[in-house]
């Protein structure tokens, strides 16, 4: 037996939807799995999604040998480009995932640079001290995989996203068969998806969803609009085929959207027939009850085409009545106020809307409880770590393992920046390293305790307040009423009360020495402090006070 350990460091993906990545090290070579972004939720506002911190990768970047990507969803493969930039490590993944990161990096110009790895099914390759070997599994897309890591202390499974179903959508179900072969006698470790770890049974199958789109599209009386997640090739198919059933014509909204789709086409992983996909513009022309559009939205993303076009700020798609809506997901947590936002503004302009509490418009990819037994049953490893999900969720999937045999002692319930050991006496979390999120918003990328973050919160809580101030600048004498200004903060009728006492408090506070030369910072932060304690006083909330002094 080996005598350095097996070192399991998750950095993303454990104790939230989304940001997915985990890193495996023996001595000096590092794997990575998976790459994801956190979509945003209500408690950070502007903030266009978040990747994990990779603080711990970045000062070890030598080490790191190669990025394996399970599948192509944006919580496992959006977080490449910063990655990438930051670290020169070569990326292996499935086909569709190949063309989606491709599709990615184009769009940020970094196509060139990148080292991008075509892997097929039961191909064997060496990463440093790793073998390594992709499996199908089935998702909620094409080409997902899950994947075995041979260390030198024994092999790791790690199921990326999976379900077990016997009728998926591209015809290619989960191969048992290489999964019980990889495991062999028993896996010294499984890594498992855990995100449905808390429903009971099994889950259903994409033909489901087939049949409920089918009917709502065949049903509809006028345009019907269909939402879902770019890359959710196979629900864009669904769509098509029922569009050709009865004879409509398909426009796809959004920038993501349109790339994707016209990545998986061209590589044969969409089957739209020539003239069935048309542009906007030419959907416009037609008859409502002949035209299908497809968007992005389905989380309620304050930018998404679906979002805009609810609030009526779309540039080329605006809602009518008698237009049918179909939101094709579940929602992630945290998005379910947005979601519940976008779906009255679409019936408040007159849409029919479906979604997934009235209709079965989408089934989640994830494996419930009695696909995890299985997996458990197959795999039979020795130590397991629950993985992508909640802490709830992870917590009942470490039950479920229990249950099926692996002592409490050999499971783990990790957060991330845990680092767990294993070695030839056992298993145990030795320490951690930095990990946490970091904030995409444009350009700027901002860390979990920004300022700037904390002021957002803070504004789009209690507004803001504005003091307005013009002064003697010899003197420090008022020369004029301070203006008062706010925003999110109160309602005109009660601030033109309010705000003639808050002037005279500003007045109050200005500094009058002239012994000395005035120190002008401090009158701003006098004067800002001053006016926050007496809206706190009066109101009860403490708005962000901001005072602008013009000095005559």
């Amino acid at each position: 037996m080996p005598e350095s350990p097996l070192t399991v460091i998750p950095l993303g993906g454990l104790g939230e939807i989304g940001q997915n990545m985990l890193a495996l090290e023996y001595e000096d070579d590092i794997v990575v799995v998976d790459a994801g972004i956190l979509f945003p939720g209500e408690d950070t506002p502007g903030i266009d999604f978040a990747i994990p911190d990779i603080t711990y990768l970045r000062e070890n970047r030598d080490r790191v040998r190669a990025i394996l990507i399970t599948h192509g969803h944006e919580d496992h493969i959006g977080a490449l480009p910063f990655v990438l930039a930051e670290i020169d490590v070569p990326v292996y993944s499935s086909r569709l995932a190949h063309g989606l990161i491709s599709v990615k990096l184009r769009e940020r110009g970094m196509i060139r640079d990148a080292r991008l790895n075509v892997v097929e099914p039961h191909t064997r390759f060496r990463v440093g001290a790793f073998q390594v070997e992709f499996f199908r599994v089935c998702h909620s897309i094409p080409d997902a995989m899950g994947i075995a890591i041979e260390s030198p202390l024994g092999m790791v499974i790690h199921t990326g996203d999976f379900k077990i179903d016997h009728t998926p959508i591209d015809s290619q179900p989960m191969d048992f068969i290489a999964l019980s072969r990889l495991a062999g006698d028993g896996a010294l470790l499984l890594l498992s998806d855990s995100t449905y770890a808390e429903v009971k049974g099994y889950t259903e199958s994409e033909q489901v969803v087939a049949q409920a789109l089918d009917r709502l599209i065949g049903e509809a009386p006028g345009r019907v609009m269909v939402a879902t997640f770019a890359s959710l090739i196979s629900r864009v198919q669904q769509v098509v085929d029922s569009a050709v059933k009865y004879d409509r014509k398909v426009a796809v909204v959004g920038r993501s959207m349109a790339n994707n789709v016209k990545m998986a086409r061209k590589m044969g992983y969409l089957d739209a027939p020539d003239g069935v996909l048309v542009s906007t513009r030419d959907a416009a022309r037609l008859p409502n009850e002949r035209v299908v559009i497809m968007a992005t939205g389905s989380q309620g993303e304050p930018t998404s085409a679906l979002v805009r076009i609810a609030n009526g700020e779309h540039r080329d798609v605006e809602v009518e009545a008698g237009d049918t809506v179909i939101i094709s997901a579940s929602p992630i947590p945290g998005n379910e106020t947005l979601i519940a936002k976008t779906i009255d503004s679409l019936f408040m302009r007159g849409a029919q809307v479906y979604y997934s509490r009235v209709e079965m418009v989408h089934v989640h990819g994830h494996a419930s409880q009695e696909e995890l037994k299985m997996m458990l049953g197959l795999v039979r490893p020795r130590y397991f770590v629950p993985v992508h999900g909640e802490y709830r969720h992870l917590v009942a999937h470490a039950s479920i393992a229990r249950s099926m045999g692996v002592p409490a002692s050999n499971t783990f319930v990790l957060t991330d920046g845990d680092v767990l050991q294993i070695d030839s006496s056992g298993a145990d979390v030795v320490g951690s390293v930095p990990a946490g999120r970091l904030y995409v918003d444009g350009r700027m990328l901002w860390n979990m305790y920004s300022e700037t973050l904390d002021e957002r919160r803070r504004l789009s809580r209690n507004g803001v307040v504005a003091v307005l101030l013009c002064v003697d600048e010899v003197t420090g004498e008022a020369l004029a009423e301070p203006a008062i200004v706010s925003s999110g903060f109160t309602d005109l009728d009660e601030s033109q009360y309010l705000f003639g006492k808050t002037a005279k408090i500003a007045l109050q506070s200005l500094e009058t020495e002239t012994r000395y030369a005035i120190d002008w910072d401090r009158v701003e932060a006098r004067v800002a402090g001053a006016v926050s304690d007496f809206l706190y006083e009066q109101t009860r909330r403490r708005p962000t006070v901001l005072v602008a002094i013009e000095r005559l």
